[in-house]
């Protein structure tokens, strides 16, 4: 009887715990000065798997195996993007002077003990923390025990810390455990869960979207195009390959990708489709042509679709001039 009685008593207790936590839960504002959905992007959520396996809470894979933050990307990195604080606070902690560098391995001795690279930790009351990494190099604007207003500018998107993009990672805990801002305070694992969001605004879910896409006059690389280095908007006649590159997040096995590259004339003078048989949670392609003597001079045009199921999930279209 003792032994149900305390069981009773615990399960009170733990639900007091949970609605006060509920209750005292900040709501947060978009942390990217950015429109979501055209210059910003949510690349990874939180993984709400609790065993070796991921997925986010939306039941996708767009998050990897103990990923605790959301990561909004930014479709140009040449744009130089304001991080802001999310809710009001007092900062605990920061953290500049870690070289913005693109890395592939998250592991990458370089970053060891400074995995967040340039960030800031913010007290928010009542238990609850916000935390923002990988801000870039000598852009952290506050110092410890400043006070702080909701969309007070706090640094840039950068490259600082363990990451291969650029973006912000946005971390929220209450007494040092980890909460997914898109479903809110509970102790329940996994996708199915009932929702209580702690945005202001929903931003809803984007498992599948585009990045960029662009012209460049050489064989394109994945870091060039994630840097920003590949932009072209008009290109010379005589340069040796016109390529079309293009970038999406949320590929999944299956998917149907085609990049077209289209002269000045309409002709489809390069195209590429295929079938991925592999999941990809960063997706980068092109198409292009050799130029065996001068390139058509006016407006080429490249696109590329990600189909799923025959329903057209990315679209990207991009131009650009041959000049003499």
């Amino acid at each position: 009887m003792y032994r149900r009685l305390w069981w009773i008593l615990g399960c009170a207790i733990l639900g007091v715990a949970l609605g006060l936590g509920a209750q005292t839960a900040p709501r947060f504002r978009w942390p990217v000065a950015c429109t979501l959905g055209q210059d910003c992007f949510v690349m990874l959520y939180v993984d709400r798997d609790p065993g070796p396996g991921e997925q986010d809470f939306g039941c996708g894979r767009q998050t990897y195996d103990g990923h605790k933050g959301t990561d909004i990307a930014i479709a140009d990195p040449t744009v130089r993007r304001p991080v802001v604080a999310a809710a009001p606070g007092r900062v605990l902690r920061v953290r500049d002077g870690v070289p913005d560098r693109l890395l592939r391995d998250r592991q990458d001795p370089r970053v060891r003990g400074q995995e967040c690279g340039n960030g800031v930790v913010v007290d928010l009351g009542n238990d609850w923390e916000a935390q923002y990494c990988h801000l870039r190099q000598n852009t952290v604007a506050v110092r410890p025990g400043q006070t702080l207003q909701a969309g007070d500018r706090l640094g840039e998107i950068g490259l600082s810390g363990a990451t291969s993009f650029p973006h912000v990672h946005f971390e929220v805990r209450h007494r040092g455990q980890t909460i997914d801002p898109f479903v809110g305070f509970t102790t329940a694992s996994g996708c199915r869960v009932a929702r209580r969001s702690l945005w202001q605004s929903d931003p809803g879910y984007v498992p599948t979207g585009a990045i960029a896409g662009g012209f460049h006059q050489d064989v394109p690389t994945a870091e060039g195009a994630e840097q920003g280095e590949l932009n072209a908007t008009t290109i010379s006649a005589t340069a040796p390959v016109l390529t079309f590159w293009a970038r999406a997040y949320g590929a999944l096995a299956g998917d149907v990708e085609t990049l077209k590259l289209v002269a000045p004339d309409g002709r489809t003078v390069a195209q590429r489709t295929q079938t991925l048989t592999v999941p990809n949670r960063q997706r980068f392609a092109f198409v292009g042509q050799r130029n065996r003597d001068r390139l058509p001079l006016g407006r080429w045009q490249g696109e590329y679709t990600l189909q799923r199921q025959g329903e057209t999930r990315v679209r990207i279209q991009r131009e650009a001039i041959v000049q003499p």
